[in-house]
């Protein structure tokens, strides 16, 4: 009964049961770390033609008879030339417009965007709530929370590229990508 006392004594000692322990924390943590790690990359979706990137286009659901919808989305210009924006459309509306909101004399306006929205080299364009962003007029249905829905933008330079936005909820703001920059 003594020896197996002696080797119940050793083996505590030795610290095994603790190593072990630490061992199991140290998984945990790891996998933890890992899981957030891929959560952005599953949130985000990126799209790109030639010298330009779209980061995370995304729309608001609209309640039931809303005749528009936002969409917004930043447009990252790797190139040494600038590129411009000139047309977007998609399925869900009968056209899409650029915007660009603004206040004036403590009154916000909504105008549209004449000539295209031009996207500096080297530069970003963030198309945000109160910013520049794009409208779609007409809507054929209702863009609904967690569903995605397909649009084609159209650059001067880069060409086309079919993007697909993801529709959030209806009070998002995209605080997704804080590091946004709207350009004058």
């Amino acid at each position: 009964m003594s020896n197996l006392l002696y080797e119940a004594q050793a083996f505590a000692f030795r610290g095994a049961p603790r190593f072990h322990l630490q061992q199991r924390i140290g998984l945990a943590v790891l996998l933890l770390l890992l899981l957030f790690a891929c959560i952005p990359a599953a949130l985000a979706h990126e799209f790109k033609v030639g010298d330009l990137e779209i980061e995370h286009p995304w729309s608001r659901a609209t309640p039931p008879g809303a005749k528009v919808a936002g969409g917004y989305f930043t447009v990252i210009n790797k190139g040494s030339a600038p590129d411009r924006l000139l047309s977007i459309s998609s399925d869900i509306s009968d056209r899409a417009e650029l915007h660009e909101m603004g206040v004036k004399d403590g009154v916000m306006t909504m105008r549209p965007v004449s000539g295209g929205l031009e996207i500096p080299p080297g530069g970003k364009v963030a198309l945000k709530p109160g910013a520049y962003h794009l409208m779609f007029v007409g809507l054929k249905r209702q863009p609904k929370q967690g569903e995605k829905f397909p649009a084609t933008l159209a650059f001067e330079k880069a060409g086309s590229v079919k993007v697909e936005f993801a529709v959030e909820g209806m009070g998002e703001t995209g605080a997704g990508d804080m590091d946004m920059d709207h350009a004058d």
